[in-house]
């Protein structure tokens, strides 16, 4: 199975928040599961730790390529097609990273694993 982490589940992995459900953290830490981690999820993390918007994740975002190889997850590049489509979505939804990471499922056809 392929799966696409949004940002929230990425870091509630990372630092083994008990919000992030039996669930997903089964279905991450399954070997046969290929985790992909967008390149948005990097974006909206450095943006917000910059902003002083989210404090946790500062210490991600300096070592982000490291932690990424380091639990096996899969950098998902963000391409013109998924942008067209993000761009495109007619849906109420106004965050960007989120609108992505949806265009990004869409397209590859692999689950987004979200708190939303």
């Amino acid at each position: 199975m392929k799966i696409i982490l949004d940002t929230h589940t990425l870091v509630w992995w990372l630092r083994n928040d008990p919000k992030l459900s039996d669930k997903a953290r089964s279905g991450i830490a399954d070997s046969k599961t290929q985790v992909f981690v967008s390149a948005v999820t990097a974006w909206e993390m450095a943006t917000k730790a910059r902003l002083g918007k989210w404090r946790e994740a500062e210490p991600l975002v300096s070592d982000f390529a490291a932690i990424l190889k380091a639990n096996m997850f899969t950098e998902l590049p963000v391409t013109i097609t998924h942008s067209l489509l993000a761009g495109g979505f007619t849906a109420k939804h106004r965050d960007p990273f989120d609108r992505m990471l949806a265009a990004q499922s869409q397209i590859e056809g692999f689950p987004l694993v979200t708190s939303d």
